[in-house]
């Protein structure tokens, strides 16, 4: 079964469960605190570029190369503040449990067909139901807040995520039901003849649009933006707390970037001809779609929150729906 595809290169070394098991922690853990951080570089030098701001080029002697070194130490040095009505509990683990869904998500992301974690047989199921956790983490920031305004962020941020998790599994759907599979290295394994984006490209389309609005990321960004509500849930939030919800986001770029990259890029799979190894293939293809991520960002202006509502419900369902039925035509009349 395609499904049943891969052995993870660690298995293969080692033998001992709890030995596999820590590297396995240690590797996916490492991964999640240096790639996302690559990425929040990227995003200040790419936005230099295309906004031309000129402060993310002076940290450093070169090209701004220490500003996320600056970056760190700010969050570092500023004051941990609670608000004295706030539920401290709850405050303090809302960042961890923002961060945590798209931890997971990368333990069944394959760089390769042994690079990975794990190959879970309900790989992507896995994958779209971490994703929605993160909805928790931001009403938990929100609420124990003790702030209105944190309040009312937050429900606008549950509610964008809510409308955008039906169209990202809508597309994730359709990948399955052409894969056969729901393993993330078998659906990566189907691929080898054809990359699914060529006949599901407008579910590619509607997959990272959704991805966008899940992350909150222009031109989506309306619970967080500073003109409207100032930055929505989080606005209690300083140091490092403030700080963990960041990485979060960057977290989720690479976490969600990479699921794209699984269901309709071919993963880890190079085109024909072209032998480059699976893991700077998938993390090539990982970069190139953060890229767009951040440039989405310096090109769109945000929408209206009525305006994202019903491009959710009057646009993406129903063409995720139509080309789902169309798949599974095709699907029907192939087999």
């Amino acid at each position: 079964m395609i499904g049943e595809a891969g052995v993870s290169i660690l298995e293969e070394l080692f033998s001992n469960f709890w030995v596999v098991l820590v590297l396995k922690t240690a590797a996916v853990l490492g991964f999640f605190l240096v790639v996302p951080l690559g990425v929040g570089y990227l995003e200040h030098k790419v936005l230099a570029h295309m906004q031309a701001r000129l402060g993310p080029m002076e940290a450093g002697a070169f090209h701004g190369w220490a500003q996320l070194v600056a970056d760190g130490v700010k969050f570092i040095q500023k004051e941990d503040v609670i608000p004295a009505a706030a539920d401290r509990t709850v405050f303090s683990l809302a960042p961890a449990v923002a961060m945590i869904p798209y931890i997971t998500i990368l333990v069944v992301l394959p760089l390769s067909e042994s690079a990975f974690a794990e190959n879970l047989d309900i790989g992507i199921f896995f994958v779209m139901a971490m994703s929605s956790v993160s909805v928790i983490g931001v009403m938990m920031a929100g609420w124990s807040s003790a702030n209105k305004f944190s309040l009312i962020g937050a429900l606008r941020a549950a509610a964008q995520l809510i409308a955008y998790e039906l169209p990202l599994v809508l597309a994730a759907a359709g990948v399955v039901m052409l894969a056969g599979t729901l393993s993330m290295v078998g659906i990566v394994e189907a691929q080898r003849d054809l990359w699914f984006v060529v006949p599901l490209l407008p579910l590619f389309v509607i997959f990272m649009i959704a991805s966008l609005a899940e992350l909150t990321r222009p031109p989506f960004d309306m619970p967080v933006a500073d003109s409207e509500i100032i930055f929505g849930a989080y606005t209690e939030y300083s140091g490092l707390k403030f700080a963990f919800f960041l990485l979060a986001e960057y977290g989720g770029i690479v976490a969600l970037s990479g699921v794209a990259s699984v269901l309709f890029l071919g993963g880890y799979l190079a085109p024909p001809g072209l032998p480059i190894p699976g893991p700077l293939m998938m993390m090539g293809k990982i970069g190139a779609l953060a890229f767009v991520v951040i440039w989405l960002r310096a090109t769109y202006p945000r929408l209206r929150e009525d305006q994202l509502q019903r491009f959710a419900w009057i646009t993406l369902v129903p063409v995720s729906l139509l080309w789902i039925l169309g798949t599974g035509f095709v699907k029907v009349a192939m087999s």
